[in-house]
């Protein structure tokens, strides 16, 4: 279960990350409001994931589910760059949370 709400936490978080863009400086009432909203669900969820989770490993697989999903949707949103370079560096990135969640058990 701590896994779930470890994952819902990441998603949550590329949630207010995507939407810190479309605040626009936090100057729109309701991109900033669903904003703040998934920064409160995001650490809430990890919070109650590192009840059993080590905080490292919860802490670390957390940012970079938000770093991985962030980085995929500024590509397909916001049209960043998609370079071999930036991609294989995501893909380490996971390669990392993979090898954390197999190192906790």
């Amino acid at each position: 279960m701590a896994w779930t709400l470890l994952t819902l936490a990441g998603l949550f978080e590329i949630g207010w990350a995507i939407g810190l863009k479309y605040t626009e400086g936090f100057t729109r009432p309701l991109p900033t409001l669903l904003t703040l909203a998934a920064m409160v669900v995001s650490v809430v969820l990890l919070g109650l994931a590192i009840r059993s989770l080590p905080v490292g490993t919860a802490y670390a697989v957390w940012t970079g589910i938000g770093t991985v999903g962030t980085v995929i949707l500024g590509i397909v949103l916001f049209a960043e760059p998609a370079s071999a370079l930036r991609l294989g560096c995501i893909a380490m990135i996971i390669a990392g949370i993979v090898g954390l969640k197999v190192a906790s058990g």
